[in-house]
């Protein structure tokens, strides 16, 4: 893969090092930007979002391509030296960004080699939209993977496993070692592969119930919800359990993610 240079020596190039507070672990390996870019280009998209293109090493690639991606990033040193080459740069925090002020073009492709630090708050925001991003193509720390894509009663199941279950289907793309990066984390990494699931999202409600579901994992998933309902719905409660088939002594790693989502929608009926 040609087109992708020694990340190494652009930072030397341009006198820039990895900056620990935004969690820059550049990627070098060529095997893992290939599969990346493959997977990208796999899918039509009108807008294409890259966050955190860093040193381009997948920025590089995407222009060889002849894909011209809108960039967000938080470096100002980076922010200039992408401007500079004529990009469309975001100066902002991907987190802290009002993504429905992009007015993307549908159908959307994100894709990033994330900061560990934001990648599972990112994908929580990204499941309530906008819609308009249809493909995400994301590198994630391994452990984070796991749990986006564990099966119910596993120790990994949890709330990020039925937010992102419930929003997207996903699938691996490729493993990283800790020396397909400069600096090398201590820890594997992992790429997946999301598209948005038609079904509308049960909105930001639903992850206030996953919160409470999981607050303490070895309670029964009733005692856990009883912070959402008023006390004189509790009964109701117990009905709704009843109606679905639901032990009162069921845990909340038990419930599918649709489980979660008939049990949500018939709560707030």
């Amino acid at each position: 893969m040609s087109e992708v240079f020694d990340l190494k020596a652009r930072l030397t190039e341009m006198g820039i090092t990895p900056k620990k507070a935004f969690g820059q672990n550049f990627l070098v390996s060529q095997f893992v930007i290939k599969k990346i870019i493959e997977s990208v280009r796999r899918h039509e998209f009108e807008d294409l979002i890259e966050i955190g293109p860093g040193l381009g090493a997948l920025t590089e690639p995407l222009l060889a391509a002849d894909l011209r991606p809108r960039l967000i990033e938080l470096d100002s040193d980076l922010v200039a030296h992408w401007r500079g080459r004529g990009l469309d740069v975001i100066d902002a925090d991907a987190i802290k960004l009002d993504w429905d002020a992009l007015a993307l073009k549908e159908p959307a492709l994100l894709v990033s080699n994330l900061p560990y630090q934001i990648s599972t708050h990112l994908v929580i925001d990204r499941c309530f939209g906008p819609r308009a991003i249809r493909h995400m193509v994301l590198m994630f720390q391994k452990e984070v993977a796991q749990r986006l894509m564990a099966e119910p009663r596993t120790k990994e199941y949890g709330l990020l496993s039925v937010m992102a279950q419930l929003h997207f289907k996903m699938r691996k793309v490729t493993d990283a070692s800790p020396g397909d990066f400069f600096p090398a984390p201590k820890i594997a990494s992992r790429v997946l592969w999301f598209e948005r699931r038609p079904e509308e999202s049960p909105g930001p409600r639903f992850l206030t119930l996953l919160k409470h579901a999981f607050a303490f994992r070895r309670k029964y998933l009733l005692k856990n919800l009883k912070g959402v309902v008023d006390k004189s719905k509790f009964v109701r409660l117990q009905e709704i359990f009843a109606e679905l088939g639901l032990s009162e002594k069921v845990r909340a790693e038990e419930l599918t993610p649709n489980q979660f989502k008939d049990l949500f929608t018939k709560v707030n009926q």
